[in-house]
């Protein structure tokens, strides 16, 4: 039998063997019996426990000494500008450019870069905005090597806004591109005098700089069939393509599989780039909003601007305010119609997807095309077609910006922008409601006081369309319908120029609608500032009030003297904003026609006055088809 005890003054254990003998027993029960633990050792255990207690489980840790770490600045990631060098990275030969301002010519070069694997080549589709175009004489360091610009032309023979500093570099440079094998396919609309310049100029330049051109200039025009005209050009270059290089066709019609489809209905939006986060540069200056780093702005103000008929028009207002951004009443407003409740993610794959596209130009033309069937119609109406979504959504075109021209003036409203538009909605051939995507976005965005903000991204986008630089010039506006917003602007610019004190010169307005009782936008406005004496004229064409309909270029006909008073003698200057494809061209003929019966000019001569009045800034427009 073993018994732990305490010994006194001893802290330790000890085992005692007890001698199983009766008389021992019988002597320690006689004996008076000693406390297995005095009242030193109860206290003494106490205390040891108590303090064992204490350490481990009250004690206050000693707070360690954090280490102070020299601060080290992020370096910002660089971002890969030499497309020459991307190439060999990635083993390519070809790489397709793209000048795109709504998108379309960016959705052929990747169509170009897909096919190339056809034909045993690699290509790579590439923003010219993002790379260095001066390496362009290094192209021919790659083997078999070759560039294609897709350029598409915008506004007055301008190049988009992506192509902008491509353009200045050709325009400047003395580069010799002497083994630069290269092909040009341009975008343009035949309703614009300029039609197909920046193709026409890409593919010219760069000859003359002594590149090889493989295949012919294409011209594309989207006032006929702009994706027939790529089609045609394209089924030619590609012969034309392997003759140059001395290879074949695969034989395969297949497409490289890019992407694949990931939804995110639960995300953290912290982890979202929501485009107010701006970058700053070591000098902490801001960088400008465009079209790669939008503004989110603050819808104020939505407001139907029309009375009547079955059309919305309607005028809009966002609240800019510590965006810094500048705008003049004469530039556009761009933004982008998503929205960012649900995110799609688009993910790298290399799978193949075999596809047969068979010659059904005729076909497509009238049962897509003149039906109007958008993707959704098409797979509505042939069941029997079942692809996969993530496939789907790697063929669609990136959404991209929509352009407003600006209806408000930067000197009476700083810190706002103001548009006006027509929602865009019919029906079709095929009975389905069509509606404009950007415009019915924008009609929804009404302002409530439940205390949500609702944003669009945006940025500006700067314009040639200026008013004189002389407030005393005459301008003469001509913009009928939804193409009277930049003239808002210009009106409001005058009447702060005449508060200024500065003499403003007449200010002259022709608009148009149906009728006066239904779509007279900014009536109010309008009838205010010609009351006023800011509108020298405001002569309005209402089309369907009468019998026969009244168009603006009857009024300019109408006012035929005194018009060529102002341009031949004053020095006016012309603007026009609106339709492209009947307006502009009317209004054009109309002025030929008063400078012949006023100013005695031919036909010939007539046309060149006017081009001359182009070429000198003195006739602008701003018009779309």
């Amino acid at each position: 039998m073993k018994t732990i005890c305490f010994r006194r003054h001893n802290c330790f254990l000890n085992s005692v063997k007890m001698e199983d003998s009766e008389s021992q027993l019988l002597a320690d029960e006689e004996q008076t019996p000693e406390p297995l633990l005095s009242s030193l050792d109860i206290f003494l255990f106490s205390l040891i426990v108590g303090l064992l207690i204490y350490w481990f489980f009250f004690r206050k840790k000693t707070e360690p000494v954090p280490e102070i770490k020299p601060f080290t600045p992020v370096t910002p990631q660089i971002r890969e500008t030499s497309f020459i060098e991307k190439m060999k990275k990635t083993n390519r030969n070809i790489v397709v450019f793209y000048g795109s301002q709504t998108g379309t010519a960016e959705e052929f070069a990747n169509r170009l870069a897909k096919d190339a694997q056809r034909y045993g080549m690699k290509g790579m589709a590439a923003d010219p905005e993002e790379y260095d175009l001066s390496e362009l004489s290094r192209l021919k360091e790659i083997p078999n090597s070759m560039t294609v610009f897709c350029m598409a032309t915008y506004g007055e023979g301008d190049p988009t806004d992506n192509a902008q500093e491509f353009y200045d570099w050709m325009q400047g440079t003395d580069d010799d591109l002497e083994g630069v094998n290269f092909a040009v396919f341009g975008l343009g609309n035949k309703t614009y005098e300029h039609f197909n310049a920046t193709g026409k100029y890409t593919d010219k330049r760069l000859a003359e700089l002594g590149g090889k051109r493989v295949f012919d200039l294409g011209l594309g025009d989207d006032d006929i069939n702009l994706e027939e005209d790529f089609i045609s050009w394209k089924e030619q270059f590609w012969p034309a393509v392997c003759e140059f290089f001395g290879v074949e066709a695969t034989g395969e019609d297949s497409s490289i599989r890019q992407f694949e489809l990931v939804v995110h209905n639960d995300i953290n939006m912290n982890q979202v780039y929501n485009s107010q986060l701006r970058e700053k540069t070591r000098n902490s200056e801001i960088k400008p909003f465009d079209s790669k780093n939008p503004f989110l702005a603050t819808v104020t103000g939505n407001r139907k601007l029309n009375k009547g008929g079955n059309r919305h028009l309607m005028h809009i207002e966002f609240d800019i305010t510590d965006s810094k951004i500048r705008y003049g009443s004469y530039d556009a407003i761009s933004f982008f119609p998503f929205s960012l409740e649900c995110y799609k993610l688009l993910q790298n794959l290399n799978i193949f997807i075999h596809h047969l596209i068979g010659p059904l130009k005729a076909l497509y033309q009238s049962w897509v095309l003149d039906s109007e069937r958008n993707i959704l119609a098409i797979l509505e109406d042939l069941p029997s077609l079942n692809p996969p979504i993530d496939h789907l959504c790697e063929l669609l075109p990136r959404l991209q910006a929509r352009y407003y021209s600006i209806a408000s003036s930067s000197k009476v409203y700083p810190t706002s922008i103001h548009i006006c538009a027509v929602v865009i909605e019919y029906t079709t051939k095929t009975e389905r409601v069509f509606k404009g995507v950007a415009t019915n976005w924008l009609k929804n965005k009404e302002v409530t006081d439940n205390g949500h903000k609702l944003t669009i991204p945006m940025y500006v986008r700067r314009s040639q369309f200026r008013l004189p630089f002389k407030p005393s010039n005459p301008i003469i506006m001509i913009g009928p319908g939804t193409g009277i917003a930049p003239f808002m602007g210009f009106i409001r610019e005058r009447a702060w120029q005449k508060k200024q004190g500065k003499e403003a010169g007449e200010t002259i307005l022709y608009f148009g609608c149906r009728h006066k009782n239904e779509d007279f936008l900014y009536q109010q406005e309008l009838e205010e500032f010609e009351r006023a004496g800011v509108l020298t004229q405001l002569n309005v064409a209402f089309s369907r009030d009468q019998e026969h309909k009244i168009y603006v270029q009857h009024l300019l006909k109408k006012n035929k003297e005194q018009l060529w008073k102002l341009i031949h003698s004053n020095n006016a200057h012309i603007y026009v904003c609106g339709d492209a494809r009947n307006m502009a061209r009317d209004v054009h003929t109309a002025f030929y026609e008063i400078a012949e019966e006023v100013g005695s000019l031919t036909h010939t001569q007539a046309v060149d006055y006017f081009k001359k009045l182009m070429t000198k800034g003195r006739y602008s427009q701003d018009v779309w088809s």
